[in-house]
């Protein structure tokens, strides 16, 4: 590894999201707003709508800004923050997609000047060349849409690059066009969602209500046309990342359940304002606005964490470390292949292997899963960590190494006995040992149960059985006292899920 690790008390998805989901949030309602812009003074023109025309106008004083200064400082802060996250898979995309990148940076020049030109042309051009610098904005920006959009949609689904390592295999992948036509659905639901806001600006009641109510149609019609779209997404993610959700991971799932509640709350809250467009007011337009952000948001996470454990499906891990990297680390060792070491191997391991998602004990804490444990259950938790519920990258490196790491977060783990744990909070003991050594893996009633194993085994036989080891799985090391209270727990189980 011959990047540093950047460490920050911090967790890394949020600050993902703190920058991404603004950028991406702004960026499509730029491209939207800007569609809808040209289309909404062209008609004005047309039918010699002066009020239209006026509100025309005081949108687009706020898409200049919006885009120059919201839109480029998060777009800037992105570069760095995944320059700093994760530099593996940021060097691996721009090696890949050097050309796009290029692109997409003209097609951004080309759009903020067409903005500020467009923001202050409206008394220095005639109609027609400002109507043409709004088409310029529009699909300058729609084709920088296009271009990252390739980029993105490069990481969930690589499809035939993997072999084929071309270009165009690897942008056009199987969820390009899907993402491309959602993208561009969401454009609409953003522009209508701040177009209804700036609406509510028009002085006359009548003007106000019927600019309310044509974005509130474009709204909707954005937001139909995202949700079709985004079944067909789904469609083309492969069946494996699409399987695991819900059952291996949940940050996925709850994103899944937020967009759907949060598609029905915009429907209501658009179809209200097209049904009855002068009963709309400024604090509804704003909570509108704001469900947009939060469903927008949703969407996005449930786009990063399907991908769980890669960066790039199939090529690189969350934590940079290649896929096709494992055989080389498990015989020459890890450690060797970090460059920019800190003295503290046990340290460089977590750092390298585990912190993209986790810290010790504050964001996603790694720590909480050890308390109470030993070295030889860390150790052997570590060996199984690709077949956990909640989908790891395979540990990397040597079984001396696997050994280190798991002495050092043991070092740095709550050590209260799990019997004292049981007293303090007044739970049985054998509850207590099985959160703490199984319910990670084996969810009663759901992901990995083995209930039904125990069923008929006697406390003899449940005890041997502790005591198998596997790659997957470590062997009971806690006290005697755990181990006959955990005996006592399974046979509980597997008698009320026999008796099912």
């Amino acid at each position: 590894m011959e990047y540093p690790v950047w460490d920050v008390g911090v967790g890394y998805g949020l600050l993902m999201a703190l920058f991404g989901v603004v950028h991406v949030f702004v960026a499509h309602f730029a491209i939207g707003g800007g569609l809808a812009l040209v289309v909404a003074e062209r008609r004005a023109r047309r039918v010699g709508d002066v009020a239209g025309l006026a509100h025309v106008r005081r949108l687009s004083a706020f898409f200049a800004p919006t885009t120059l200064v919201v839109g480029a400082l998060t777009g800037v802060g992105i570069w760095f923050i995944i320059g700093l996250l994760n530099p593996s898979a940021t060097g691996a995309l721009i090696r890949t997609f050097v050309w796009a990148w290029a692109i997409e940076w003209t097609f951004f020049l080309v759009e903020i000047l067409a903005a500020i030109l467009y923001a202050r042309g409206w008394d220095r051009l005639a109609p027609k060349a400002h109507e043409t610098l709004g088409w310029i904005y529009f699909v300058a920006a729609w084709l920088s849409l296009v271009a990252i959009n390739g980029i993105v949609t490069f990481m969930l689904t690589p499809g035939r690059w993997i072999a084929t390592g071309s270009f165009w295999d690897g942008f056009l992948n199987p969820t390009f066009l899907p993402s491309l036509v959602l993208r561009t659905a969401i454009c609409l639901l953003m522009a209508g969602l701040f177009g209804g806001l700036v609406a509510l600006r028009a002085p006359d009641p009548v003007v106000r209500a019927r600019l309310v109510h044509a974005d509130a149609r474009l709204g909707l019609l954005g937001l139909l046309l995202a949700l079709l779209a985004f079944v067909w997404v789904r469609a083309m993610i492969p069946m494996e990342l699409m399987d695991a959700v819900g059952t291996r991971l949940t940050i996925p799932a709850r994103a899944l359940r937020t967009f759907d509640v949060l598609s029905a709350a915009l429907a209501v809250g658009l179809g209200l304002h097209l049904l009855f467009p002068r009963t709309a007011r400024r604090a509804t337009a704003i909570a509108f606005l704001s469900l947009g952000l939060v469903w927008f948001g949703a969407f996005e996470w449930f786009r990063e964490s399907v991908r769980k454990p890669f960066a790039i499906v199939g090529v690189l891990y969350g934590n940079g470390l290649p896929v096709d990297g494992a055989a080389a680390y498990e015989k020459d060792g890890f450690l060797p292949s970090v460059q920019v070491r800190t003295g503290d191997d046990g340290r460089d391991l977590f750092l390298h292997q585990c912190r993209a998602c986790h810290t010790l004990d504050g964001y996603n804490p790694v720590l909480p899963a050890f308390a109470g444990t030993d070295a030889a259950y860390a150790t052997g938790v570590l060996g199984g960590l690709a077949k956990m519920r909640g989908k790891m990258p395979p540990f990397a490196g040597t079984a001396a190494e696997r050994e280190v790491l798991g002495r050092w977060l043991i070092e740095r783990a709550d050590k209260t006995p799990l019997a004292e744990r049981a007293r303090r909070e007044r739970r049985d003991l054998g509850a207590v040992v099985y959160e703490a050594r199984c319910a990670r893996c084996h969810v009663e009633g759901g992901f990995g149960d083995k209930t039904s194993t125990f069923v008929g085994l006697s406390e003899e036989e449940v005890r041997d059985a502790l005591t198998l080891e596997n790659e997957e799985m470590p062997a009971f090391s806690g006290t005697d006292e755990e181990r006959e209270a955990l005996v006592k727990h399974l046979q509980a189980m597997a008698k009320k899920g026999g008796a099912k």
